[in-house]
């Protein structure tokens, strides 16, 4: 019999054999991560809701299934989370916001749909900031949610409960979304790995103002500490839906399992430290550009070349203008209760209402300057290599202000400036982990694709795993 914190640490995919073999039980293995959670998310604050009993229901059918013969999903009988921005039908829906803390949503998100009818079995709802407004795991739900590799340190964000429980153990597996940055920040903070898919290639279901809203910069994407594992979520999540957003890529997408073995060699590489001039922490840019060398020593070609899409200044206020303009177009109303919601997504939502329509004209005119830059670089690159943050993980509450002795125009997001204009230009991104600072911090690399790539970026993100392992490594409060 595999011992409980053995299975703990299992890739998903081996778990699966092993449920398929009859090795493990899916009730075995779901018990194992309640048991987890029990022990852990006092300490982490990573679920905001926990569904032990239905948990145990779906492991029971998923034993059923298996002893009778019948086929086996890619997910079958594997323990996962869904992150609180997405309604599961019967299950406390919050989205991170106190005004919602005991609505139970009617039906499943098309994402929850998909993972149940891939055999995985929902623990529960993972922790996010309060509409996924920003990229640290605050809210006023309960208490901050927090890093595995140092409890006094912020997750990330807003996909920060997922990252939370996979970097300690909890599950394998989860679902992430990322509209800003927010998969690959707790992803890269945490010390996992996540990938964004290029935009439209995981679709969602259109509900009511987001069914005609063409600028949806989200993706649903997987987070998880291994690349195979997260492939193989990526796949259950991807594809055509016909009651999907306009923007759902309508072509199948490729299989990207194949993609797993392909390596880098001769393939021609960027690597950029500082996206032409944002603050960089000294320890991140050195840990970065040592995760850049092993695409050379893979056979790649890796270059510097300039890649600066604009200041620092510019691209936040392009940022600030289009987000909080959406976040008040969709959710405006909640300002009658203003006193129920967070600082931050109170003055985002106030910061969209006063956005005039010059302002939203110019924003738009610059993004799509930037999206032509960005498409214009990938004729001549494979790959982009940058770091995924500009920071390690910081303390809860002490996002900082300065950078490498730079004051960031703001220091909600000064940490992020690589993330977000992959969101804009619609670039397939994911991040791994490429080392640790002196504090023992993960540090992310990011590696960012051409527009409906996602093979490079998962062939790549694979040789980097097997030429830098990092699943080995456990936060030491959790192993």
């Amino acid at each position: 019999m595999t011992g409980s914190n053995e299975l703990a640490w299992m890739p998903a995919h081996k778990l699966r054999e092993m449920i398929a073999n009859h090795q493990i039980s899916p009730v075995e293995l779901t018990q194992v991560s309640l048991d987890r959670i029990d022990k852990f998310n006092g300490q982490l604050n990573a679920f905001l809701t926990i569904i032990p009993e239905k948990a145990l229901e779906s492991a029971r059918g998923a034993e059923r299934d298996l002893m009778s013969g019948k086929k086996l999903g890619p997910l079958h009988g594997i323990p996962i989370s869904i992150k609180d921005l997405e309604p599961m039908a019967g299950v406390r829906f919050t989205s991170g916001s106190l005004i919602y803390k005991d609505r139970i949503a009617e039906s499943d998100s098309l994402s929850v749909k998909r993972i149940k009818d891939a055999g995985g079995v929902i623990l529960g709802k993972t922790n996010t900031s309060e509409y996924g407004h920003i990229g640290t795991n605050e809210n006023r739900l309960g208490d901050a949610c927090r890093n595995p590799w140092d409890t006094e340190r912020t997750s990330g964000a807003s996909s920060g409960g997922a990252g939370s429980s996979v970097a300690a153990g909890i599950t394998a597996l989860a679902q992430g979304s990322d509209g800003a940055g927010s998969v690959r920040i707790p992803s890269a903070f945490c010390g996992i790995f996540g990938i964004k898919a290029t935009q439209g290639r995981v679709p969602r279901y259109s509900t009511g103002i987001d069914s005609w809203h063409w600028f949806n910069y989200s993706s649903i994407g997987p987070m998880a500490r291994d690349v195979t594992d997260a492939v193989i979520l990526l796949e259950v999540l991807s594809g055509p839906d016909s009651d999907a957003e306009h923007l759902t890529i309508q072509e199948d997408p490729p299989d990207y399992m194949r993609a797993l073995g392909r390596g880098v060699k001769g393939l021609k590489v960027a690597y950029s430290p500082d996206i032409g001039g944002v603050a960089v922490d000294p320890e991140v840019r050195e840990i970065v550009s040592h995760a850049a060398k092993a695409f050379e020593e893979m056979g790649a070609v890796v270059e510097e070349p300039g890649f600066r899409i604009d200041s620092p200044e510019a691209m936040l206020d392009l940022l600030m203008t289009i987000w909080r303009c959406r976040s008040y177009a969709l959710n405006g109303a909640l300002l009658k209760q203003r006193e129920l919601l967070t600082d931050y997504f109170r003055d985002g939502l106030e910061g969209g209402q006063k956005v005039t329509g010059d302002q939203l004209w110019h924003a738009y005119s610059r993004l799509e300057f930037y999206r032509n830059y960005i498409r214009e670089f990938f004729e001549n690159y494979d790959l982009l290599l940058t770091p995924t943050l500009a920071t390690p993980a910081f303390k809860i509450d002490e996002h900082p202000a300065v950078i490498d002795g730079v004051k960031v125009p703001d220091k909600l997001w000064g940490f992020t400036p690589f993330t977000y204009p992959f969101n804009w230009s619609g670039n397939p991104a994911a991040t791994a982990p490429a080392g640790f600072s002196v504090d023992g911090l993960p540090i992310g690399l990011q590696i960012v694709g051409r527009w409906g790539d996602e093979e490079t970026v998962i062939a790549a993100s694979k040789a980097f795993e097997d030429a830098r392992p990092w699943a080995d490594k456990f936060p030491t409060e959790f192993k």
